[in-house]
């Protein structure tokens, strides 16, 4: 796993990487790190990797100079540990080494209420929306490990595999990622086989697809005959479960901007009407007429406002929000808001264990 790489910035003063401070950690927050506030005279905010809430540390900082807002930091030291503190399964994991984890030093059931915290967090922050969050096992992992059907590493230049460090270019060389599955997938949702580029998108956690088709499924509830839109549809995982439920007099129309997706979804899901290309510019200039559901699985960033208010203008009784990352879904949640949706359940999914990232399922209905 390769996080991001942040982005070249000039220097806003002394660096202050590589000085040290005791404190004691603050809040989880989105992103894999806590909360540290440095009291003055640095009078900082610290996002911290390698901490859990509460512990009390000594931190080095990673990067920061004397005009940033805030510095982020590592967690070198434990002073007083947590009791979900335990020791990291991975010899790559931790301080200066593989940055493909957030939270392997963190107990499972902890780490899941951690990022139980983020949902929540962001729910209440961006839409103003307070609901109780359980972050749920998925079956085929390995306590956590050995769940990534799809890795790939980078290659040293005496050809050893390596990983890249947090925000950083540098690579860390590794013999093998404990995340990584013995298998490949065998793209298969609830005894359905899919076709699937060699390189296409399919969810990486081997429960992954069963877990979300059961959970979209269970939020909308298809009824034979009605139509359906499922938007950023990729090979057709949703909608070939939809085309079964609404049958013969029903319609599902499934919308993908990745053409070769696309093409082998007219495969997976012979009935459905498929076609190729931006959502927004899509529902801009088609299929305007009523919809009774709609499945909605943007990228990271979001369906964004002018996807959303295509969706509430065909005027849906249900959509079944798929949701990678919990701000994202924020936000669009609060548009959808604005023009009278409400969430009406919510599921979380421990799809990437180790990690901060989580799955949700949010059901949203009309109030």
């Amino acid at each position: 796993m390769s996080p991001r790489h942040p982005r070249a910035r000039q220097a806003r003063g002394r660096s202050r990487v590589g000085e040290r401070f005791e404190a004691e950690v603050g809040p989880v927050a989105h992103g894999g790190h806590c909360i540290v506030r440095l009291p003055e005279p640095e009078s900082r905010v610290v996002f911290l990797r390698h901490a859990v809430p509460g512990e009390r540390v000594v931190l080095e900082i990673t990067e920061g100079t004397d005009g940033d807002r805030f510095w982020r930091g590592d967690a070198v030291e434990v002073l007083d540990a947590s009791a979900d503190r335990v020791e990291a399964p991975c010899p790559y994991a931790g301080p200066g080494r593989c940055g493909g984890c957030d939270f392997q030093h963190v107990a499972l059931d902890r780490q899941r209420a951690l990022k139980a915290d983020v949902v929540r967090e962001q729910l209440s922050r961006l839409a103003r929306l307070e609901l109780d969050v359980v972050v749920e096992a998925v079956p085929g992992d390995d306590a956590g490990l050995h769940w990534r059907t799809r890795q790939r590493y980078a290659t040293l230049p005496d050809g050893r595999r390596a990983m890249r460090q947090h925000r950083s270019h540098r690579l860390v060389p590794v013999d093998e990622c404990l995340l990584e599955a013995p298998a490949p997938s065998d793209h298969t949702a609830l005894g359905h086989a899919f076709e699937v580029a060699e390189d296409g998108f399919w969810q990486v956690h081997p429960g992954a697809p069963d877990t979300l088709v059961t959970a979209v499924l269970e939020a909308l509830e298809p009824r034979p005959g009605e139509r359906c839109l499922d938007l950023y549809a990729g090979v057709g995982l949703f909608a070939r479960f939809l085309a079964e439920a609404v049958g013969p007099e029903g319609r599902v129309v499934a919308v993908e901007g990745d053409p070769r997706a696309s093409a082998l979804s007219t495969r997976n899901v012979p009935t459905a009407e498929v076609r190729a290309g931006d959502v927004g510019e899509v529902l801009a200039t088609s299929y305007d007429d009523p919809f009774d559901l709609v499945v909605l699985d943007p990228p990271r960033e979001g369906a964004k406002r002018a996807v959303v208010e295509q969706i509430v203008a065909r005027s849906p009784r249900a959509v079944a929000y798929v949701a990678c990352d919990p701000a994202a879904l924020a936000r669009d949640v609060a548009i959808f808001a604005e023009h009278g949706y409400v969430v009406a359940g919510l599921r979380a999914f421990d799809l990437f264990p180790m990690t901060h990232h989580v799955e949700c399922v949010a059901r949203l209905v009309p109030a």
